[in-house]
């Protein structure tokens, strides 16, 4: 069996050549997008191999996969069917067990990943793994809400920690909790992080967290700083409260000003991501959004890309739902795997394209806080030049 990480290392003809199963990882968007051309290439060098698909953005695609001559569509949880159906694939039905531990002796190493980088210009290796998946919260546009519908499940502690310390045995530094929300099982998360730290130490993490959860979870803060988190992202998307609603993101404004200062009296870095322009947003909405955040003193804990994030709409999303957005969008379009959407007022549009094009030339600018040195984002509608630009 081969993996092959396309982001990283070139996949040849002779090893698609030689697969009778080829199995497309689709956690993002735009891993989905760059799927495309893989796929013809595959079905154009090896037609008789049987494709599959797994990954969040799978299901929500699914037509689209099908059309394209893929066989199998499976959630992000589909280790145990491709492990079938490998083991069919190779005329063992049903005789391998499935290994929970995540296996990634064929990847590259993780000094080829992304990296943490540090104030004072240091980096680190970075390992990421998952101590929940799926999220109990349904807000409007996140990818989580349309395959999960509200549900979550926690990862056992052990597996979590045997998973941490395999990548800190294979050079991991720091490792990235890719859950989308880390404090959806408060007292599983800090099992996971007081284990951690006794195991590992010097080892320090990030994770994504809500901003009611920081709010809500408060004393388990300073818990995080001692224990090696240098910081916390979390998806704040607007300071405007008509789209908080729209977005059913259960905070409002005041409480991400609340959160902000929480996480600097406990001594971790609060990392706060966007989606800057939506159907409701405003130019005067968006001199507020900038004005706030150096109010707050964070422009340094807010990634240039940030400031340019368009609203995504996929397939299956809640904001469907909108009469809003069924005002604004236009016909799905299989190039980009959206509904596209234009603001009622073309100079918002205007200005996130020139925004865009500003923030692509500081992609790479060093900030005095940890973050990673390639810029994390989600929920944004990448037109060609901006997937060329980020």
């Amino acid at each position: 069996m081969d993996c092959v990480d396309t982001s990283r290392e070139r996949l040849t003809d002779e090893t698609i050549a030689a697969a009778e199963l080829v199995a497309f990882y689709l956690p993002m968007h735009t891993a989905t997008r760059l799927a495309a051309p893989l796929i013809d290439r595959v079905r154009r060098v090896n037609p008789a191999a049987r494709l599959a698909a797994y990954g969040l953005y799978a299901p929500i695609n699914e037509a689209w996969l099908r059309e394209k001559g893929v066989a199998h569509v499976l959630g992000p949880e589909g280790e145990e069917e491709l492990v079938r159906l490998s083991a069919v694939e190779a005329g063992s039905f049903g005789t391998r067990q499935i290994n929970r531990l995540p296996h990634r002796a064929g990847l590259p190493p993780l000094s080829r990943y992304a990296a943490l980088q540090m104030p004072d210009g240091s980096t680190r290796v970075v390992g990421s793994t998952d101590a929940t998946r799926g999220c109990k919260h349904l807000c409007r546009h996140c990818p989580v809400v349309p395959v999960y519908k509200g549900r979550f499940h926690a990862i056992p502690v052990d597996a979590v920690l045997e998973d941490v310390r395999q990548q800190v045995a294979a050079g991991a530094q720091h490792i990235s909790f890719g859950d989308p929300d880390f404090f959806n099982g408060p007292t599983h998360a800090r099992r996971i992080v007081e284990r951690m730290a006794a195991e590992c130490p010097g080892v320090t993490y990030d994770a994504t967290v809500k901003i009611e959860h920081i709010l809500q979870q408060a004393s388990m803060l300073p818990l995080l700083a001692r224990t090696g988190c240098l910081f916390l992202t979390s998806a704040v998307e607007s300071i405007d409260e008509a789209v908080l609603r729209h977005l059913a993101k259960g905070h409002t404004r005041a409480d991400f000003v609340k959160a902000v200062q929480l996480c600097r009296d406990a001594g971790v870095t609060l990392s706060p991501t966007f989606v800057a322009f939506t159907p409701w947003t405003t130019l005067e909405g968006y001199d507020e959004l900038l004005r706030t955040i150096d109010d707050l003193d964070l422009t340094e804990q807010v990634a240039p890309i940030q400031l340019a994030i368009r609203l995504l709409i996929t397939n299956g999303s809640p904001l469907l739902e909108l009469p809003d957005i069924q005002a604004v969008i236009t016909t799905f379009d299989p190039a980009s795997l959206t509904w596209p959407w234009r603001h009622r007022d073309p100079r918002v549009d205007a200005l996130q394209q020139s925004v865009m094009r500003s923030v692509g030339v500081r992609a790479q600018a060093r900030r005095a806080v940890p973050h990673m040195t390639e810029a994390w984002y989600c929920c944004a509608e990448p037109s060609a030049e901006d997937m060329r630009l980020v």
